[in-house]
């Protein structure tokens, strides 16, 4: 009956116990020819750092600024910039709607507590005798009604009338214009 060393091989060299640790510096050394890596005496799983390249597979130089891969990432993240513009617009222009509409809405609100408090002062009989003597023109028994026309305000007392002010100095087609209409009036029986 064959041995276990029979089967792998000649041994080299005299065999180590194993301590069922994996070393950590095996994937550092050179394995002995003619021996399988991974093939040990017991069963452990397979190590997956390291891969062996054969010489079917082509070697690709590191160096190159485009690859398939990075080309086709680049199109996607475009094609979802591309495809998101719209919505995030939409959204931004909505948002500034939103923002616009609660500033009127804060405004009007604003005015409504000032004619609510409008409204408050005008349920005073005394505040709304003073409106209706002010906007309406309306007059108490007893009282006078003074009118100024021309929004100047006379001197002296109220119940006299000023004295008439000064001519202007009229222009010279004003004073043209007095002279045919007197020449006018005197031709007339």
């Amino acid at each position: 009956m064959a041995g276990l060393g029979d089967r792998r091989g000649p041994r080299r060299g005299p065999r180590r116990a194993s301590t069922g640790r994996p070393l950590a510096h095996a994937a550092s050394r050179p394995l002995p020819t003619g021996r399988v890596p991974g093939a040990g005496s017991r069963p452990e799983a397979r190590r997956t750092g390291r891969r062996i390249r054969t010489a079917s597979a082509p070697v690709r130089p590191r160096h190159q600024l485009f690859t398939g891969r990075g080309v086709l990432l680049v199109g996607l993240v475009l094609l979802l910039a591309l495809t998101l513009a719209g919505p995030v617009q939409q959204y931004l222009a909505g948002r500034a709607d939103i923002a616009r509409l609660a500033a009127e809405g804060a405004e009007l609100d604003q005015r409504i507590a000032e004619q609510e408090a409008r409204l408050a002062e005008l349920r005073d009989p005394a505040v709304l005798a003073r409106e209706a003597r002010e906007r309406f023109f309306y007059v108490a028994e007893g009282d006078r009604l003074i009118r100024v026309v021309d929004g100047a305000e006379a001197d002296g007392d109220a119940g006299t009338v000023p004295e008439a002010a000064a001519p202007r100095p009229q222009t010279w087609y004003d004073a043209l214009m007095g002279s045919l209409g007197t020449a006018d009036d005197l031709g007339q029986p």
